[in-house]
């Protein structure tokens, strides 16, 4: 991530799934809201959303989760803030 001072880091859940649907959703997040920075990471579990899940992190001074949940489902995935939860195997 970047230096922003005085920034804060959010980390959001999601179904995306490749690195083309992760690219479109960076450039939407980011023309919505140019102070932000984003990223992803793709790794995927064997477990069904929200255990197994891809991370959406966004780095900035003023963050408004739900305008960014509401625009990724807009787009057709599922998005949540990160909670603190134990996934048990099947």
């Amino acid at each position: 991530m970047s230096n922003f001072k005085n920034s804060m880091i959010e980390v959001f859940t999601t179904n995306i799934e490749n690195e083309f649907q992760a690219e479109k959703i960076i450039e939407i997040l980011e023309k919505n809201s140019p102070h932000i920075k984003i990223d992803f990471d793709l790794s995927e579990t064997e477990f069904p959303y929200p255990c197994g899940h891809t991370i959406l992190r966004v780095e900035g001074t003023a963050i408004n989760n739900q305008h960014i949940i509401s625009l990724v489902k807009e787009l057709g995935f599922l998005c949540d803030i990160l909670e603190d939860k134990l996934c048990k195997s099947e």
